[in-house]
């Protein structure tokens, strides 16, 4: 199937580059209008479209991983003027429900299916192919589609016609910040108190509290490699949109 991969960020390349992997995928494409990001997505394998607007006239997949709500706004206006009817949009981005929302009914018009597919996990897990996938839009496209992703991951779940898997993203990323809060809170604690670095990382990874992503930082955190795989100014952006959802909804 003729595909295009919009957005090669530290997420998108690993995504793409599974694709590339699947036999149903015969002819993957990739673009980013950064140079640099294009210039890593060649480095990695990855073909680079030279020509979008004729590439996306002819996929029948199209695949985004984006920043922020003006990307997808925008991303979803090329895909309504060049793709054809009965092509397949799928969009992993983290973005609002309101703008998402937006994307579906202009994408309706032109009969082109619009699957939310967002993920849980960091650009380690997406490059180890264990992402949760959390999906939401028409069903026959997922049904479709979603054998193709599981490369990305194998734990998938359907969340409905609308926009689920958008809103299901900012729960679980609400309770990502939460975790956070709570483990600097706990370190500190502990840490001033004496107990040695890594007793508290081994402590807390057998301990009751210890969920996946506690687990996955354990492993990094209790050498003290504090290289952050999510930044500050992402986890903002998100608390910006779990905020505005949660007014939305009073």
């Amino acid at each position: 199937m003729k595909t295009i991969f919009l957005g090669m960020g530290k997420m998108g390349v690993p995504m793409a580059m599974h694709l590339q992997q699947n036999p149903q995928i015969l002819d993957l494409k990739v673009f980013d209008p950064d140079l640099d990001r294009l210039s890593f997505a060649r480095e990695s394998g990855l073909r680079v479209s030279e020509d979008l607007a004729l590439d996306l006239s002819k996929a029948q997949l199209v695949f985004s991983s984006l920043p922020h709500d003006e990307a997808l706004l925008s991303v979803a206006r090329q895909v309504f003027e060049h793709v054809n009817q009965g092509t397949v949009f799928i969009d992993t981005s983290t973005v609002s429900v309101r703008a998402s929302a937006q994307v579906n009914a202009l994408l309706a018009d032109k009969g082109v299916a619009y699957l939310r597919v967002t993920v849980s996990g960091n650009n380690h897990m997406a490059q180890a192919g264990q992402l949760t996938l959390m999906a939401s839009g028409p069903q026959a496209a997922w049904q479709r589609v979603a054998p193709m992703l599981h490369r990305w991951g194998s734990v998938q779940f359907y969340l409905g016609a609308g926009e689920q898997a958008r809103l299901m993203k900012l729960v679980i990323n609400l309770m990502i910040a939460q975790t956070s809060a709570m483990l600097a809170e706990a370190l500190s604690l502990g840490h001033k108190g004496g107990l040695a670095w890594r007793d508290l990382w081994q402590v807390i990874g057998a301990s009751a509290v210890a969920s996946p992503i506690v687990k996955a930082k354990s492993v990094q955190l209790s050498e003290r490699d504090f290289t952050p795989t999510f930044t500050v100014p992402q986890m903002l952006k998100d608390i910006d949109l779990i905020l505005a959802e949660g007014d939305a909804l009073q």
